[in-house]
């Protein structure tokens, strides 16, 4: 009771501090009226920029800070549709406080601003989505539908409030950008290492306007059509569990040297630190102590070869009918296609039955730990190798109708109704051939941590004799969003002395999402070699940049068997009759949402003088509402009879804003701003229904998660300072400070659940535990059980030298660093979901360091520009709860180098070549939590990220 009433407490006082500390900054802005002169209601104008190329993106950019009462990176398009660089994510990889990460499959596909992903992302302003998420992945945006991208890492009153870690507007092309006719065409070839193949890029744009007696028209489309082949290649040691001793006289009754120990009476798996790692360590066996050894369960590589195509439309239409107003309407496609073939090979290494007569002569461990670096020749070792194929599809409309008006003198109008759609769909085969290899020897790090392994003969493993076609995995999923949005915002020149401008909006957002899967499975138990050869597929040249490892192996053939896919159920359905075929498949719905949301704002701005400078204040609240109405779906594992169930929920929530801009010096500006932010759940973490995983690992539970339909949005209190000092007239130097408190974050908290046999889908499994009474699993779902702090400072710099000599005339220097720090904490339960222990970790994510620093050159026809990135090493996410390793996965600090090189061959055609990732890095990742684990000694995986090369040719009219 007492602990209610402090954290009700907390929350009144957090609230109260965000009110006096808005209206006491408000109060200070206008308090200066009293003795202020008339300030100026305009600002310095600046100049025209006219040049083009990388030297005028940025210094556009330049511009936009500059005028933007929030805090704000823009990257401008160099020209018509070019950006910089050949993706939206990778542009942005260059912006102060942003940082990347994922960049397998020939692009970066992650992205956080001050290390949260949590980024609103918009298009036009109106937010965007893909299907039944609350995000749109930025990537699947074409550059060259791009003229313009906006990051806010500030926002007041009048902008959406989703969205912790702030908002990335996507502003596109239309006809009244333009003076005239425009065309642009353009063609670029991408090669990909290591896929070796080249994929081709096209895009054309055709505008126009002109003047009739009803006003002025225009009307613009944009066509863009991208195809990436690609190859991702990864190395992978499994997890750590423990064993006995190698030496015999050192093992408890019953055991056998390095067997492993499977029993959790003795050890308990999942624990943060994971077991001791000192050499010597100890557990307890009825009361006596005895040595273990920690070592990997399996090793693993992945092969996956993808194709990627992204076709993508917008068209805009604008008729201005008189000086007084505008219409505007506008229409974009995107789509998303994904083809993967992931060719894995698996293979346990913990078998202890066939060591030969020294097991203690089969290992090595690192020096002054219990950890085994290498084993050599473990005998008898069961593994599968998996084909693994994903078709994926997207398709997303945005249709939208916006309306600008003067009415009088005063009073701006801005209306905009939009509706748009988004399905994705995919599905998912894997079939799995087996065998027990005669032996495997393995080096967990054999160098820069790299895992090397070879079994006694690799041969085999392109050997369809060898092969047992075993378990088939057969799923689909669709997800489904719409949203139909209605928007009235308008900006009245009040001029009532300490307020100059009033602004005020009214929003009603109706947001509806589902999803429907389907999934079976089942063992067939025949030789490979008995299907024909049409049935298996062979890889070549894996890993040669990696490690020591096998260069190719066999695997069910995913194309074929997907080809025929028919024939193929119809297989696995003859030795199992609950195997459904085709003609039986239907996919069930797991959950409907329908999310309303209603906002209105009031912001107003003043203009003061303070100590003779100019002094800005924009204040105002946004009140949003949103209610949702859930419906899930159960489907019970014998029966298949779906019970529904629903749930309904609102919430409201008053977000105050401030923000004050001063300029105490010709060309330096001083801002401050508060803002409060909200991040909704998704709809899928709102869905109760377990989602089960078998044992695979026979720990004696498996895994599973479910949704938790009472979760509530996440708040952020937002504090920034900005200075800013412009030095030149295309140069600046940079830096804000700032801090985000964030309440309610959403974390996951494990239990333990006894699932019956009845509602058991894993009540046949053979690759897990005994399940002929029913199985344990344990369940994690999300709770707002965690608050969290993230502050830092960024310091960035736009420099092109006056002065140099003739041919160094048109260098420049673009860089920033971002220094972060974050702490939350985070509830540890027991297996019975009872709360232990409250743990303090940084934000997943979240690098502590990073920067970037690009060489521009710009002379005459040739512009260039070499770049590089670089981030600190972060905390990625958290191992199941299973194993006996450190529970945090970390990433390995991340850089790439960059280059690109364009030359104006007129004013209407140019070419330019590019490199992405020259040094060739590697994404690696290590267990680590606390004091335990390092990249050394428990390395967990590597990915061969590839360098890829480009070539384009552009021509304009």
């Amino acid at each position: 009771m007492k602990k209610s009433a402090m954290v009700l407490r907390a929350g009144t006082d957090n609230r109260r501090f965000a009110l006096r500390l808005t209206a006491a900054a408000a109060l200070a802005a206008l308090s200066t009226i009293a003795v202020a002169q008339e300030a100026a209601k305009t600002e310095t104008q600046l100049e025209t920029v006219t040049v083009t190329g990388v030297k005028a993106s940025l210094t556009k950019s330049l511009a936009v800070k500059r005028t933007s009462d929030q805090v704000v990176e823009s990257v401008v398009a160099e020209d018509i549709g070019k950006l910089p660089d050949n993706n939206v994510v990778e542009a942005l990889q260059r912006v102060t406080g942003i940082q990347v990460t994922n960049r397998a499959g020939g692009e970066v596909g992650t992205l956080s601003i001050r290390g949260m992903p949590d980024v609103e992302t918009t298009w036009n302003g109106r937010n965007i989505f893909t299907a039944s998420g609350t995000q749109v992945a930025l990537q699947d945006i074409p550059s060259t539908l791009v003229r313009q991208i906006d990051v806010f890492k500030t926002r007041d009153a009048s902008q959406l409030e989703t969205g912790i870690a702030g908002q990335i507007d996507v502003k596109s092309l239309r006809p009244f950008d333009f003076k005239g006719r425009k065309i642009s065409l353009s063609a670029r070839e991408t090669y990909l290492d290591p896929a070796k193949k080249a994929n081709p890029q096209l895009s054309a744009m055709f505008s126009d306007r002109w003047t009739t007696g009803a006003g002025e028209f225009g009307a613009l489309v944009n066509l863009s059509e991208t195809k990436t082949q690609y190859r991702n290649e990864s190395v992978t040691p499994g997890a750590m569990v423990p064993f006995a001793s190698p030496n015999a006289g050192e093992d408890p009754a019953g055991y056998t040297p390095l067997q492993r120990i499977f029993d959790t009476s003795v050890w308990t798996p999942g624990t943060h630190t994971g077991l001791p790692e000192a050499a010597g360590s100890t557990l307890n066996f009825n009361g006596k102590a005895y040595p273990y050894y920690l070592s990997r369960d399996a090793v693993f590589q992945s092969d996956v070869q993808g194709k990627r195509e992204r076709p993508a439309a917008n068209l805009a239409l604008q008729w201005k009918p008189n000086d007084d107003a505008v219409y505007t309407f506008e229409a974009m496609y995107n789509g998303y296609r994904d083809k993967t073939f992931n060719q894995l090979l698996f293979s346990f290494v913990d078998w202890w039955g066939n060591l030969g007569s020294n097991p203690a002569g089969s290992i090595t461990t690192y020096p002054g730990t219990n950890i085994v670096k290498t084993r050599t020749n473990v005998g008898s070792v069961y593994g599968f190798n998996s084909g693994d194929y994903t078709t994926s599809a997207t398709d997303s409309y945005v249709y939208a109708l916006n309306g600008k008006w003067n009415l009088g003198d005063r009073l701006r109008l801005d209306g905009d109704l939009s509706y748009q759609t988004s399905t994705y769909h995919s599905e998912f085969t894997a079939t799995r051939i087996d065998r027990v290899a005669d032996a495997i020897s393995v080096d967990f790090n054999s160098g820069g941590g790299n895992m090397s392994f070879h079994f006694n003969d690799d041969a085999k493993l392109v050997d369809p004799t060898q092969w047992n076609v075993a378990q088939f995995y057969d799923n689909a999923n669709r997800n489904q969003g719409s949203a139909a949005t209605a928007n009235l915002s308008g900006t009245y020149d009040a001029d009532w002395g300490a307020v100059k401008t009033l602004h005020f909006g009214a929003r009603f957002d109706d947001r509806k999402a589902s999803e429907a899967n389907r999934t079976q499975s089942s063992f067939l138990g025949r030789s490979l070699s008995s299907l024909g050869s049409n049935y298996y597929w062979t890889n070549s040249g894996f890993g040669t940049d990696i490690s020591s490892v096998p260069r190719t192996w066999l695997e069910p053939n995913a194309y074929y068997i997907r080809d025929h896919i028919d024939d193929w159920r119809k297989l696995y359905h003859s030795v199992d009759a609950n195997f459904q075929t085709t003609d039986q498949l239907h996919l069930q719905k797991t959950f409907d949402v329908d999310e309303k949301t209603s906002n209105l704002y009031l912001m107003a701005d003043t203009e003061n003088e303070l100590f003779g400078h100019h002094l800005k204040g924009n204040f105002g609240v946004r009140y949003t509402n949103v209610g949702t109405d859930m419906t899930f779906y159960k489907v019970d594992a014998t029966t298949k009879v779906v019970t529904p169930s629903s749930a309904s929920k609102s919430t409201g929530k008053f977000l105050p804003s401030l923000t004050l801009r001063y300029d105490p010096a010709k060309d330096v500006l001083l801002r401050f701003n508060y803002g409060e932010t909200l991040r909704r759940p998704n709809f899928g973490d709102l869905n109760p229904v377990l989602q089960l995983g078998d044992d695979v690992s026979k720990v004696g539970y498996g895994s599973g998660s479910g949704g938790n339909p009472d979760l509530k949005p996440t708040r952020s209190k937002n504090l920034d300072l900005t200075a800013e000092w412009y030095f030149q007239k295309d140069s600046a130097l940079y830096g804000t400070a700032f801090t985000r408190r964030i309440e309610g974050l959403v974390v996951g908290l494990r239990h333990k659940v006894h699932v019956d046999r009845a509602n058991d889908p894993f009540a046949n499994s053979t690759s897990g535990g005994d399940h002929s009474n029913g199985y344990d699993y344990v369940i994690n779902s999300p709770v707002n059980a965690s608050n969290g702090r993230i502050s830092g400072f960024e310091l960035g710099t736009i420099y092109f030298p006056k002065g140099l000599p003739w041919v160094l005339d048109g260098l420049g220097f673009q860089g920033s660093y971002t220094q972060l720090t974050s702490s939350q904490n985070v509830p540890d339960a027991n297996d019975a979901g009872v709360v232990v222990a409250q743990l303090k970790t940084p934000f997943f994510g979240v690098s502590n360091r990073s920067y970037n620093a690009t060489l521009a050159y710009e002379k005459g026809p040739v512009g260039a520009r070499l770049s590089y990135v670089w981030r600190s090493g972060f905390l990625a996410a958290n191992e199941a709860a299973l194993f006996a390793n450190p529970i945090g996965i970390w990433r390995q600090p991340e850089h790439s180098l960059d280059f690109q090189l364009t030359y104006n061959i007129n004013d209407r055609m140019s070419f330019d070549v590019s490199g992405v990732n020259l040094t060739n890095e590697k994404q690696q990742q290590y267990y680590h939590f606390g004091d335990a684990g390092s990249p050394q000694t428990t390395n967990f995986g590597t990915v061969q990220i590839g360098r890829s090369f480009s070539a384009g040719f552009r021509w304009k009219l």
